[in-house]
């Protein structure tokens, strides 16, 4: 995970950022029984997946040939399998 750049930009943090505020009043007005300040929220955690999504079209998220590369890398180098021992175990007699 840490090769690649997922969440690594303005787009994301910000996104991220607002979406968890609203997650925080929500969260607080569903404990004071506030239906209108929980829905409050809501639309705050709507707001902060808006502004990614806008932020990103704006060229300030991951560009998208850098996340279809990262997404389809094929795997460095496979190994082949150790050959089998072929000795006896000790105390055994032929």
């Amino acid at each position: 995970m840490a090769g690649s750049s997922h969440g690594h930009t303005p787009a994301a943090w910000t996104g991220v950022t607002i979406a968890f505020i609203g997650f925080t009043v929500a969260g607080a007005f569903m404990v004071m029984a506030n239906p209108v300040g929980f829905w409050a929220g809501m639309a705050i955690v709507v707001l902060g997946g808006v502004v990614g999504a806008v932020m990103r079209s704006m060229g300030l998220g991951q560009p998208k040939e850098q996340a279809r590369a990262l997404a389809y890398t094929a795997p460095a180098a496979t190994r082949e399998p150790a050959p089998a021992a072929t000795r006896e175990p000790a105390g055994a007699e032929s």
